[in-house]
This record gives structure tokens, C-alpha cells and sequence, in this order.
């Protein structure tokens, strides 16, 4: 680690995102210890952490330089400053040379098992085809088929909503229930009557469960069960079906969809009606997560009797809690879709 000590009180200008549609921040970056720490110039409050190692700069050799806290993140940081830029190429470099390098094994692996299940695929099973894509694609490709595939929802839905302080809320909560930067949650103003989710982590909320419902925890378990559907359905095969056998193979190939292959695509993902999630496996992810599954239950059957084991069972029932949110990050989400 003698890389980092160099470093270890660096500080510079930076622009933030918390998420990819979210507007640019300005931030002060700052290495410690083991972390890079983005703070409010104004206040000088963190507004997130990343671990040194895990950092990734997602455009090498361009300026300004744009790093991620991980592959599957969804924050990004722009840079400009020379210094903290070689700093962290600096750290990164020295990090990677530490850790197993696994690429070239992969790589052949991947070269040749494509081959492979191209001659059974293209003759035989397109569905093995589509299967074996899913399966070696890497995360930062999951999330760009995901960020395109919101783009074609867009023209239904519109653009998410947003607000300085309900988004706040929003990435409280996504991190409160799958952890830091692994899961986007956002609000769309039409189209989506409940829920759905893409590749990459996004899940997709209709304004009406924040406007018209009693509380969050309606919102947390839609998005508790969009990541178990994304768990027992992997959301990439859904979207290779749609884009056909032919665009499959060329992302298998070059790494990318044509650019024409998700359209239509939202349309196909709002008349989704997902996999059925078991109910023991929901209670027991409901209850790791602290939610109570009964407002879920009921919002799935307002009469409850489809859904009476959720309800008699809810991991929550008799206890009292602690709030997934306060009430006042709750009222500025109720109004996230009113403020743009």
C-alpha cells in the first residue's frame, strides 16, 4: 500500500452522479485511508464512500476522466484534476497488480465455449444461444443493455421522475435494501401500474404506489420482489428475446446490441407480468430486509385471499419496526413527480 500512503491527503474538484440520470454534483474528493471520500463543498458532509479497490475508470485514456466505485455501480465521478487523476490511475495500478488476473483463462474459455454453442445454437437451440449470451455477459455490459432498454421505455413512461430530496430518498432506500450502489429505483409518471425492472439493477415504481398508498413499505416490497424476480428470471433473456437470434449473436461477438434491437422493447417489458415468487422465498427475504410483506400482499389482492400466506406469515407482525424512511423523506417522495 505504499501507493496510497503518497496520496493519503489528496484533494480535488470532482462532478458526482448517484446515478446515470441523475444531474451533476459538484463534490470535493478526497483520499483516505482505504477510501476515496466525495463531500458537499458547502457543508462538508460525505455523500458517498468508495473503496480505493474497487474503484474503475470507465473511459482510459479520455479527458475529463470518469471513474466508478465498481462495475456494477451506478455513481459515476468526473475529474479534471491532474493529480487526482494520476493518483488514482496510480493507486488502481498499483491494487491490480495485487489481484489474481483471471482474463486471459476467461477469455479463452469464453472464445471457445462461444464457439461451441454458436454450432448448437444458430442449428439446433437458439434458446442455448440466448442462454450462454446471458451468462458471460459482464456486468458493465448488463447495465448498458439496461440503460438502453430505459431509453425505449422512456417513450411510454416519460422520464423519471426527480427531485433534489426525494431522489435522496430513493437511493436511501435502494441502498437500505440491496446495499451500497447496487440497486437504481426510480419513479415513472406513466405506463407502469406497479413495478418492473431491467438489466443492471433499475427497478421501475408507477407515481401511484407513492401517491396513493399509505407508506413505504409497499414501495420497498415491490422492489424486494422485482429483485427476486431478476433472480430466478435473469432480466437479460427477456431483452435477447426481443432483440432475436441474430442481434444475440453479434452481442455475443462484438460486445453490443445493433442499435435498432431494443425498440418496441418497452412495450414488451410494461405487459410483463414477471415469474411467480415462492412464497417462503419472499417471507424470507421480507423479513432479512425488515419489511413487512402485508401492504405488499394486499396490494397484490385487495381482498388478500391469494395472498393470505404473506399476510398471516408477515415476519413483522406484532413487532414494531424501525421506519425504512422518516416521514419527511417520505412526504418529499410523494411529491417527487409534481417538482419537474
Amino acid at each position: 500500500m505504499t501507493a496510497l500512503k503518497k496520496y493519503t491527503r489528496l484533494e480535488s474538484n470532482g462532478l458526482w452522479r448517484d446515478s446515470p440520470l441523475a444531474q451533476r454534483r459538484e463534490v470535493i474528493v478526497a483520499f483516505r485511508e482505504a477510501t476515496l471520500v466525495l463531500s458537499d463543498p458547502k457543508s462538508g458532509s460525505a455523500v458517498s464512500h468508495w473503496s480505493l479497490p474497487a474503484i474503475e475508470r470507465l473511459n482510459p485514456g479520455e479527458n475529463p476522466a470518469l471513474f466508478a466505485p465498481g462495475a456494477e455501480a451506478i455513481e459515476t465521478l468526473e475529474l479534471d484534476d491532474r493529480d487526482m487523476i494520476s493518483a488514482l490511475e496510480t493507486v488502481r495500478s498499483s491494487l491490480a497488480g495485487q489481484r489474481p488476473k483471471p482474463g486471459r483463462l476467461r477469455g479463452f474459455l469464453l472464445g471457445s465455449g462461444t464457439f461451441l454453442v454458436l454450432g448448437l445454437g444458430i442449428f439446433w437451440l437458439p434458446d442455448t444461444l440466448m442462454k450462454h449470451t446471458a451468462s458471460v455477459l459482464p456486468a458493465a455490459t448488463r447495465a448498458a443493455i439496461g440503460q438502453a432498454a430505459m431509453a425505449d421505455v422512456q417513450r411510454l413512461t416519460g422520464s423519471p421522475c426527480t427531485s433534489p430530496l426525494g431522489s435522496f430518498a430513493l437511493t436511501d432506500l435502494a441502498d437500505k435494501l440491496f446495499g451500497p450502489h447496487r440497486a437504481q429505483i426510480l419513479i415513472l409518471r406513466e405506463g407502469v401500474t406497479r413495478s418492473a425492472h431491467l438489466p443492471g439493477g433499475t427497478i421501475l415504481i408507477g407515481r401511484k404506489i407513492v401517491e396513493d398508498e399509505g407508506g413505504p413499505d409497499l414501495l420497498a416490497g415491490l422492489a424486494l420482489t422485482e429483485r427476486l424476480q431478476a433472480e430466478l428470471r435473469d432480466p437479460i433473456l427477456p431483452v435477447l428475446k426481443h432483440a432475436g437470434l441474430t442481434a444475440t449473436f453479434r452481442l455475443l461477438t462484438s460486445g453490443a446490441l445493433p442499435d435498432s434491437a431494443l425498440t418496441g422493447y418497452g412495450e414488451v417489458l410494461l405487459q410483463d407480468k414477471g415469474v411467480a415468487v415462492p412464497e417462503d422465498v419472499a417471507l424470507a427475504r421480507f423479513k432479512s430486509a425488515g419489511v413487512s410483506s402485508t401492504p405488499y400482499a394486499y396490494a397484490i389482492d385487495p381482498s388478500g385471499e391469494s395472498t393470505i400466506g404473506l399476510i398471516e406469515a408477515d415476519p413483522l407482525a406484532g413487532l414494531v419496526p424501525e421506519p425504512l424512511m422518516a416521514d419527511g423523506e417520505w412526504v418529499s417522495l410523494q411529491d417527487i413527480c409534481s417538482t419537474n
